[in-house]
């Protein structure tokens, strides 16, 4: 078994679990944004410079980059689908990733400031198409299972697009290597147990988020080389995390008149 596959199988629970225990406390937009950062990405990044050497793990950072666009078109699906139950929601949204990232991959050829124009624009434009932002809080109590589900089927999807990956060829598996996996589950199941409008307000802070990780790969892609890997790594960390405290201030966004459930408090779990 891989480095990167034991990686990412080491940090799928735990970061789930983070991000749940974050949202009930805190609210769907911070545990969106939180399965946002290149916490899985930027490990496995770093031991491809180590391995492969610089330029190998800067091209790679380029394919992740140009990837995120593609989780506009998931999570804008996923909304609208989301009134049809989280099992026909993902049934939409999953082929909206895929179309939309293969829409864009001919962008890889270009410049990386072009590319991480595209996908601003793209994201911003998503932002834009969700429904309107909701703001009522109220209590939820969550059932026991819910985090030990959430483990599990996350772990398991990154085994199985991990698995997959040889077989079905460098462009698809370069695609499926930017799947929201991890903002996929924290979705269904908040939709699941909460409502849909919690979880449209996670799918917010996701792609609110993504600001923040296209400014890490973009500083990765022009510094990696030049400036090698330690350095790149810490300026890419405070670009990531500079620009996504600026994006939660003024990322675009309808806000609605109402006042639908969206903030989750913690609630005593129900068996």
């Amino acid at each position: 078994m891989s480095a990167i596959l034991i990686l990412k199988l080491i940090l799928a629970p735990i970061l789930i679990t983070v991000a749940s225990l974050l949202t009930r406390r805190f609210g769907p937009r911070v545990g969106g944004w939180l399965v946002s950062l290149p916490l899985t990405s930027a490990p496995i990044l770093v031991i491809l410079a180590l391995d492969q050497g610089p330029a190998f793990s800067a091209s790679a950072a380029v394919g992740s980059m140009s990837g995120m666009a593609a989780n506009a078109a998931f999570g804008v699906a996923y909304a609208y689908a989301g009134r049809f139950g989280f099992v026909r929601a993902m049934l939409v949204a999953t082929p909206a990733f895929l179309l939309a990232g293969a829409a864009f991959r001919p962008i890889l050829g270009g410049p990386p400031w072009t590319i991480a124009l595209v996908v601003v624009a793209v994201i911003s434009t998503g932002l834009l198409l969700l429904p309107p932002r909701t703001d009522a809080r109220r209590k939820v109590r969550h059932p026991r299972w819910d985090i030990p589900a959430r483990m599990v089927v996350a772990t398991t999807l990154v085994f199985a697009l991990t698995t997959l990956a040889p077989v079905l060829g460098p462009e698809v598996s370069g695609l499926l290597a930017t799947f929201p996996v991890y903002a996929s589950v924290m979705t269904t199941f908040t939709h699941h147990v909460v409502g849909l409008p919690t979880a449209t307000e996670l799918i917010r802070g996701h792609l609110t988020g993504i600001y923040g990780t296209v400014a890490f790969f973009l500083v990765l892609v022009v510094l990696l080389v030049p400036a090698g890997i330690a350095p790149a790594m810490l300026l890419a960390i405070l670009a990531a995390l500079l620009t996504q405290a600026v994006a939660f201030r003024i990322a675009p966004g309808r806000r609605s008149p109402a006042t639908a459930p969206a903030v989750v408090q913690d609630a005593a779990p129900a068996d």
